[in-house]
């Protein structure tokens, strides 16, 4: 529910429902436990056009999902602001980290999480196979025709 939505259920401002929200948040940030974290997963998601991205990092534990951390922007130094953030100890007792393969991920966790097992995301490696299965379809196809024989997989992928 938007925050004017629930200053008018409640009669009151604003920027009431923005100081509670803050209190709130702020509140949970202090108390909350960052012990046992063993899976994590980062990504990036979208916020604004022209390619502004905020790095996501969330805990994956069996039976524990949640937001960890937020930086803006997708970039090394922001990415090494999530390890500075967990500790070196907590760090190093990460067993698993799932990430797309975007190369400054893979060499941030092979620095501060080399022991952790790195999972791959199912959605980028479906990704790059159906590319690959793509560029050998296409190869074919090139020396089927420079070969003088009519393809047999014509105008299908």
């Amino acid at each position: 529910m938007p925050w004017k939505e629930v200053a008018a259920s409640f009669h009151t401002s604003w920027e009431k429902v923005f100081h509670a929200v803050e209190y709130v948040v702020q509140w949970g940030l202090e108390h909350r436990d960052l012990s046992n974290i063993t899976a994590i997963g980062v990504d990036e998601i979208a916020w604004r056009k022209g390619h502004k991205y905020l790095t996501l990092v969330y805990q994956i534990d069996a039976g524990k999902t949640r937001l960890l951390w937020i930086g803006k922007d997708r970039t090394v130094k922001t990415f090494l602001g999530f390890f500075r953030f967990f500790g070196e100890q907590r760090s190093q007792a990460l067993k698993f980290i799932c990430s797309d393969m975007w190369k400054p991920y893979l060499k941030v966790i092979e620095k501060k999480a080399g022991q952790a097992i790195h999972i791959l995301d199912r959605f980028h490696i479906a990704a790059k196979l159906n590319k690959a299965i793509d560029e050998v379809r296409a190869d074919e196809h090139r020396q089927m025709k420079k070969a003088g024989h009519e393809p047999v997989l014509k105008n299908s992928r």
